[in-house]
């Protein structure tokens, strides 16, 4: 007959290295959780992507013109462009566009661009071309 000391010891040595036998079953699910969270966490960012392409215009609207897009509302300049592949040594991402925005810079930014609906980009890449079509056509 084994007494509880003895089945401690022995499982003790079947343990992760820093685990007591007293927090063992405590370690187990404390794992099982971080292992579920991560996995959780590896699904969401899969299907960001692709959601949010779709909501701001993807069949329409590359993901290029998107990006270019995003950066022209938020900083107010349409002369921006996303750089695809972007330089290895270039400036961090909207370094150019900063003196441009009209947001109230402080401790806590505050932007002046409106929120985005759906597939509002779109609208306002086709409004764009239009303007320039037509700055084109009058200025010669």
């Amino acid at each position: 007959m084994t007494t509880p000391t003895e089945t401690t010891e022995e499982n003790a040595e079947d343990l992760p290295p820093g685990t007591t036998p007293y927090y063992a079953r405590m370690h187990k699910w404390i794992k099982r959780a971080v292992l579920v969270c991560l996995v959780a966490l590896v699904i969401e960012g899969a299907f960001t992507l692709p959601f949010m392409a779709v909501y701001y215009g993807y069949p329409t609207l590359s993901l290029t013109e998107i990006c270019s897009e995003l950066l022209k509302v938020r900083y107010s300049d349409d002369t921006l462009e996303c750089k695809v592949p972007y330089p290895a040594f270039g400036p961090s991402e909207g370094a150019e566009g900063k003196d441009t925005a009209q947001d109230d810079w402080g401790i806590q930014p505050v932007p002046k661009y409106h929120r985005i609906g759906f597939r509002e980009l779109v609208r306002i890449h086709e409004e764009r071309e239009a303007r320039q079509a037509a700055e084109q056509q009058s200025s010669p």
